[in-house]
């Protein structure tokens, strides 16, 4: 199966293939196909796919490399084990196609095609201002022994949970996070979602880590809190409801018992990918910065 697909790539870019763009057809093929395939990219961009698709990526840089080097072992393995990863594909990617389905089915599918929201695709930046309301409102309901789960987006967007509670619009501040986690009110149930200084959603369902490492006094909300840590880069905050401690869920950790200083200070902190990429692409940040401003 790969070798095929490979020949096949070999026999496009050979010098005979290129005669059949004399046709003027071909090249409003070369149209549809790459407008197709830049919202395919954008969709994938704005769910959690973008991480599992730039793993694909490597996967399949590596087998090119393997190929182009003679490395016969290897192209066994992957040959043999192609359309078990493809199918594979198809499982990981379940939510994210049944998702892209039920968008071809609503109206305003088109209208989104030509007017794509890009802006999703952004980090997600929280003011400081957000993050003080919600430190106060992390250590306000400690004191009383108030469970929380406050979970902070960042690069990876996480709309597939999101959906799974109510959906609200509103300006964060402590006194209303602590309203929705007080007990016996109907919203205090389930995981709060925080993107661009808004409260976005209540009553959320999260996944929980199978992580056997941690410890086994921790719950229910504290592996939710671990579970989105490892299937993003998002924030998590956690009040326990035994103890009282405020603990922060990141990339698939748990740090407990944490002080009002030590959580603001984890809280203001980029991600890892976009304080990495900063040294490579800072002068085009600061060119596409500066364009904006111009514009104003």
């Amino acid at each position: 199966m790969l070798s095929s697909v490979i020949q096949y790539l070999k026999d496009f870019i050979s010098v005979g293939t290129f005669s059949a763009f004399r046709h003027p057809t071909a090249y409003l093929e070369i149209i549809i196909i790459a407008f197709i395939i830049y919202h395919i990219l954008i969709w994938i961009k704005n769910t959690r796919a973008w991480t599992l698709f730039k793993g694909i990526i490597v996967v399949l840089v590596f087998a090119m490399l393997a190929y182009f080097l003679r490395l016969t072992t290897i192209l066994w393995l992957v040959g043999r084990t192609f359309n078990v990863i493809v199918i594979a594909v198809f499982i990981i990617f379940q939510p994210e196609l049944r998702k892209a389905l039920e968008e071809l089915g609503k109206k305003k599918f088109v209208s989104s095609i030509f007017s794509p929201n890009t802006s999703e695709v952004k980090e997600q930046v929280n003011s400081d201002k957000c993050i003080n309301e919600v430190v106060k409102a992390a250590y306000e309901m400690g004191k009383v022994k108030t469970g929380a789960l406050i979970v902070l987006e960042r690069t990876v967007l996480l709309n597939e949970y999101e959906r799974t509670g109510i959906p609200l619009d509103s300006v964060v501040s402590s006194q209303l996070l602590i309203n929705i986690f007080e007990h016996n009110t109907p919203l205090h149930d389930g995981a709060v979602f925080i993107r661009n200084n808004r409260i976005v959603a209540a009553t959320c369902y999260l996944p929980l880590s199978d992580n056997m490492e941690l410890s086994k006094e921790l719950g229910t909300r504290h592996r939710a809190a671990v579970g989105i840590s490892e299937v993003s880069d998002s924030l998590t905050v956690v009040v326990s409801e035994e103890t009282g401690a405020v603990s922060l869920a990141e990339d698939g950790k748990l740090r407990r018992n944490l002080d009002a200083d030590t959580l603001k200070k984890l809280l203001t902190r980029k991600p890892k990918n976009i304080t990495a990429s900063s040294g490579r692409f800072s002068k085009l940040k600061g060119i596409v910065k500066n364009e904006k401003k111009d514009h104003k």
